[in-house]
């Protein structure tokens, strides 16, 4: 697995931060049935039992939305992933359905609240660190296009910025080609949910995606 750290400016300002990061061999698939039948279970299920006002409120939600502020970005402007798929989940029913890899990950974050990064390990370049992105800093995100990642929480390697809890970018994003996995589960605010969460995607994975040679390692945290 590639070194991943936490920069002293990000963890200043986020204290409980941890990470909890899964690197797996997996098979692509562009379509899991049984996968998305759990997954329209979940929609379902959250749909009936959760208002579109209490989204905000979630603890792991929560939590991302002042790490947000502490940064310096707007979190109802550039909405962090978990709480985008969750309105549309509430407001919709429904998700996008993408590939087995991404769809097990958009289903741990449904079912946890976490915003969750989801990478092809191979085109990470060197160690990486998670940071605050910088002024005019380059990103070009998934189904998004260029986007502002000043103020954000940023995931940089080498090449520059790969992944920030709004959207993932292009150039390190899981293909069809993709056979190494990195998957990184953010918890803001430092609770005990993020072993339950890791112990889903990993299930999820294995059970869905062939995960093998999975290797664990939990980041920050007191």
């Amino acid at each position: 697995m590639q070194k991943i750290t936490i920069s002293e400016e990000l963890a200043s300002k986020v204290p409980g931060l941890q990470l909890s990061c899964i690197r797996c061999d997996v098979v692509y698939e562009t379509v899991n049935t049984q996968l998305w039948a759990e997954i329209e279970a979940k929609i379902a299920e959250i749909a009936a039992s959760v208002a579109i006002e209490q989204i905000s409120g979630m603890p792991a939600i929560a939590a991302s939305r002042r790490t947000y502020k502490a940064c310096g970005k707007d979190p109802a402007r550039y909405r962090l992933s978990a709480e985008a798929l969750l309105r549309r989940v509430v407001n919709r029913h429904e998700l996008y359905q993408v590939c087995n890899v991404v769809d097990a990950l958009n289903l741990v974050s449904i079912s946890t609240g976490f915003s969750i990064g989801g990478y092809d390990s191979e085109k990470i370049e060197g160690e990486v660190v998670f940071g605050i992105g910088n002024p005019g800093e380059p990103y070009s995100g998934i189904g998004r296009g260029e986007l502002n990642i000043e103020g954000m929480p940023v995931f940089r390697d080498a090449a520059g910025a790969f992944g920030t809890p709004t959207s993932d970018s292009e150039r390190t994003s899981v293909t069809a080609a993709t056979r190494s996995f990195l998957m990184v589960l953010i918890d803001f605010a430092g609770t005990a949910l993020l072993d339950e969460a890791t112990v889903l995607a990993r299930s999820l994975l294995e059970k869905y995606a062939g995960a093998d040679q999975v290797e664990i390692e939990k980041i920050g945290g007191s």
